[in-house]
């Protein structure tokens, strides 16, 4: 009886102590924050608000529809986590660059940057080199996120695309170039829209016509 006591007590000891030890380790994955988006729930929170979100690697791109000021805007725009997921990165695709140097005045780059520095709210402008397309982002902290967040944050976005329409627009960044097209225009008989610098007008350039052409860049 004494050898079987001496034989049991250890081994009650050991298996103790690897109940200690197991309670003590984490788990595999951390749970994650209430309000913090995953890839896949960010995709579930963009149909939820009536959004047709289409998934391009960890990417979603999707039409978004707002009405500013009386007036019907569509935008192409795109979401994505950054790689830690601690941020939800929102950009709306604007313009391509002009194809020449000529059509680039420097006047318009400064304009932009300056837009970056009085825009604030984590949104600025930025270029992205894969589709020669300018795009106006707004970064936001991946935490308490909602349907009614995320609607707010692209609705933001949307109002800060209009409002700077005459930085970031091409079309008015070489006014001489323009009045000769609507000459020419005139000219031939064509239709010429009038105002065309007027951000005001229904025939203003919206963002970007095709949400399924995007080649967005990697998000750190």
């Amino acid at each position: 009886m004494i050898r079987i006591c001496m034989f049991l007590i250890p081994m009650l000891l050991i298996t103790a102590r690897m109940e200690s030890v197991k309670a003590e380790e984490p788990n595999d994955r951390p749970q994650r924050p209430a309000g913090q988006l995953s890839e896949e729930t960010l995709g579930r929170a963009l149909t939820s608000i009536g959004l047709n979100p289409t998934k391009t690697e960890k990417r979603y791109d999707f039409a978004f529809k707002t009405s500013i000021e009386g007036e019907e805007w569509k935008f192409s725009m795109s979401t994505v986590l950054s790689r830690n997921e601690e941020s939800v990165w929102v950009m709306a695709w604007l313009d391509q660059i002009p194809r020449t140097a000529n059509d680039v005045p420097r006047t318009a780059l400064l304009r932009l940057l300056a837009a970056n520095d009085r825009l604030g709210n984590g949104k600025f402008f930025a270029y992205i080199p894969t589709n020669k397309r300018f795009v106006l982002q707004r970064v936001i902290a991946n935490e308490r996120m909602s349907t009614r967040k995320l609607r707010a944050t692209l609705r933001d976005l949307a109002m800060s695309v209009a409002d700077e329409y005459p930085v970031w627009a091409t079309a008015n960044w070489n006014p001489k170039k323009q009045q000769q097209r609507v000459a020419d225009d005139s000219s031939s008989g064509r239709s010429v829209p009038q105002n065309l610098s007027d951000p005001s007008r229904s025939n203003r350039i919206r963002a970007s016509e095709s949400a399924s052409k995007f080649n967005g860049r990697s998000v750190n």
